[in-house]
């Protein structure tokens, strides 16, 4: 028999996500936690009247937190990736075989 350990996200009671590493899990429950506060924020706003539009707004820019960050100037845009290069080793001609 086989042990097999996993982490629950609770929510009010209710299940949300099952994880097999406690990292995975603290980063879900720690981005459930954003959605919370942005929830309140977005009610107190009045500008969303639709409580299942505002609860997905706060879902989306919690799951999308470090592109927020960087539209609200408080983190920096990383640097894009240079691609590596590639050394290309030109064969002989036949003209340099042949020598």
């Amino acid at each position: 028999m086989a042990v097999i350990v996993k982490y629950v996200v609770e929510r009010n009671g209710e299940e949300k996500m099952t994880f097999t590493s406690k990292a995975e899990a603290d980063a879900y429950d720690k981005m459930l936690d954003m959605a919370d506060e942005l929830f309140t924020l977005l009610g107190e706003s009045k500008l969303l009247e639709d409580e299942a539009k505002q609860e997905e707004l706060s879902l989306y820019l919690a799951k999308n937190k470090e592109e927020v960050l960087i539209a609200l100037g408080a983190k920096r845009k990383p640097a894009p990736k240079k691609p590596k290069e590639v050394k290309v080793v030109a064969e002989p001609s036949d003209s340099e075989a042949a020598a």
